[in-house]
């Protein structure tokens, strides 16, 4: 009897040494921290994946003390997802592109990455590319990397969130109707101009009353967003009623209900003088209206920022000169 209790111990003890020497069948990641910024930030739109994408810097980052060993798919589908959601807390769909690229039999190409203690590894990739951004809203978006591949979702690490405007495309403002230059049926787009030429078209447009193209380059936005209590408004409103909001805006600045000095318009204008950088620039504009016993000068500033090469008006000030 003792001797089969010790037979017995025996292989027990055997046993738990041997389930003990085997190499653990789930990698620890807990060491390994992804972080997410955007790139290159921008205005964003829906849709447009290859005209407005939006790029996202994704980072994996080892804060152990031991090599990071992980799997990166050459097509990232494979090894990350982003997931945006709403105000709400209500997930966004992903890309059809995406859904149809992962249910297909394919070979998964990858590379096996090691990270020593302290070291990053970065790529960018366009957050379009996974989910479809069909409204205008505000949206919480994050990242999911999975270190051993898509097929072990078991193993995801999640990144920080980050805040996506997703804007109204700026042809939509106005009405359903897309916006055609004049005598032509050609469709109106901004065009890489400087940013003289982009306030003496404007100037121009409003003298002529040809309101699309006016507002072709003008941030509505943050046009309408210069009155506080406006943006209080704004920051508070839902999708749909800033999207409301905005369109009441336009139609008011048509009207001349709001906003005189930027829709008035002048018998003649000179640009003074125009100065920008990279990004960010002013052009100061002589303007002369008339009135029936004598004409008014007045000096305008006009604010101008580039995004994706457009330059886009977004603010102005007005110094009246006197009269002659």
């Amino acid at each position: 009897m003792k001797l089969k209790s010790f037979l017995i111990i025996s292989i027990l003890i055997l046993f738990a040494q041997y389930v003990y020497s085997q190499p653990k069948t789930t990698p620890d990641f807990s060491d390994a921290k992804v972080s997410i910024r955007f790139f290159d930030r921008t205005m964003y739109y829906p849709g447009m994946n290859e005209d407005n994408p939006v790029f996202v810097s994704v980072t994996i980052t080892n804060t152990g003390t031991e090599t990071l060993r992980f799997k990166l798919a050459d097509d990232r589908a494979f090894s990350l997802d982003f997931v945006a959601r709403t105000i709400k807390n209500t997930s966004l769909k992903p890309a059809s592109s995406l859904i149809m690229k992962r249910s297909t039999n394919q070979t998964v190409y990858f590379r096996e990455l090691s990270i020593e203690s302290g070291e990053s590894y970065s790529f960018i990739e366009n957050v379009k590319d996974y989910i479809n951004f069909e409204e205008p809203s505000i949206y919480y978006l994050e990242l999911v990397f999975y270190p051993e591949l898509y097929k072990s979702k078991y193993i995801g690490i999640s990144s920080n969130r980050l805040s996506l405007e997703i804007r109204p495309a700026p042809y939509a403002l106005g009405s359903t109707v897309l916006p055609v230059q004049e005598k032509t049926a050609a469709i109106l787009k901004p065009e890489q101009i400087s940013p003289d030429k982009v306030v003496e078209q404007t100037i121009i447009a409003r003298q002529k009353s040809l309101w699309d193209q006016y507002f072709l380059y003008m941030d509505l936005q943050e046009m309408m967003l210069r009155n506080s209590d406006m943006r209080r408004r704004y920051n508070q409103a839902s999708a749909d009623e800033r999207e409301r909001m905005l369109q009441n805006y336009k139609t008011d600045l048509m009207q001349n209900r709001i906003d005189h000095d930027i829709v008035a318009v002048p018998e003649k204008f000179s640009i003074e003088n125009t100065s920008y950088s990279q990004t960010d620039g002013c052009v100061t504009v002589l303007e002369w209206f008339k009135y029936p016993n004598f004409r008014e000068v007045k000096r305008y500033a006009y604010r101008v920022r580039q995004r994706d090469g457009i330059w886009q008006i977004y603010d102005y000030t007005v110094t009246n000169l006197g009269t002659e």
